[in-house]
């Protein structure tokens, strides 16, 4: 294991089964014996709560701005509280979403994705991996549009497919971008491979 714990997001759009993958390298990690955590975000802090809370009511009169400003504040405390302690205790942390979807989604709202990075970064650790998941937006909908309310299933498309097209602009050492149309198995396989070289387990 590495002198210092490594810090893996998972991202992508709603439906990609990005928080399948991150569930299952949690238990292939402690099969391993590898100290690790599980987070995602938003956290169930409050500011996460007060996030949540709009993605399954509405944003009502909640800015864009006020909305990613309470992204911020929820990653700042899940930075202090949770991700740097486990990284400096040489944990694994896995964290289902991370900078990136923030980047992405308020990015598909019209506010600029480079400038959100530029902030996350000034505070937010850079992870050692980021995997970004990728499948047809129209067949992400399907899987997700009979748990949500808000857009129109029409609006629905057209904002995640905005999302996935800056999901896709990322680049970077640390980026890599996994096809989520392969079976669990396959996308696991590969995620373990990946991991295996990465920490040196």
């Amino acid at each position: 294991m590495p002198e210092r714990g490594q810090l893996i997001v998972f991202e992508g759009i709603d439906g990609t089964g990005k928080s399948t993958q991150c569930r299952k390298m949690e238990e292939y990690l402690i099969g391993k014996r590898v100290p690790v955590v599980r987070l995602r975000e938003p956290t169930d802090g409050v500011w996460g709560q007060k996030i949540r809370e709009i993605l399954s009511e509405g944003r009502g009169d909640v800015s864009r701005e006020e909305e990613l400003s309470w992204f911020l504040e929820d990653r700042r405390e899940d930075v202090e509280k949770n991700i740097l302690p486990a990284l400096n205790d040489n944990k694994v942390v896995l964290l289902d979403r991370y900078y990136y979807s923030t980047a992405a989604y308020q990015g598909a709202l019209g506010l600029d994705s480079d400038s959100i990075l530029r902030d996350n970064i000034e505070f937010a650790p850079i992870p050692d991996r980021a995997y970004i998941f990728i499948a047809p937006p129209e067949q992400c909908l399907k899987r997700i549009e009979s748990s949500r309310d808000g857009y129109s299933s029409f609006e629905k498309l057209e904002y995640l497919v905005k999302v996935q097209e800056i999901f896709n602009s990322f680049q970077g050492v640390h980026i890599k971008k996994i096809n989520s149309n392969s079976t669990i198995e396959d996308i696991h396989a590969q995620l373990c491979g990946d991991i295996n070289e990465l920490t040196g387990i």
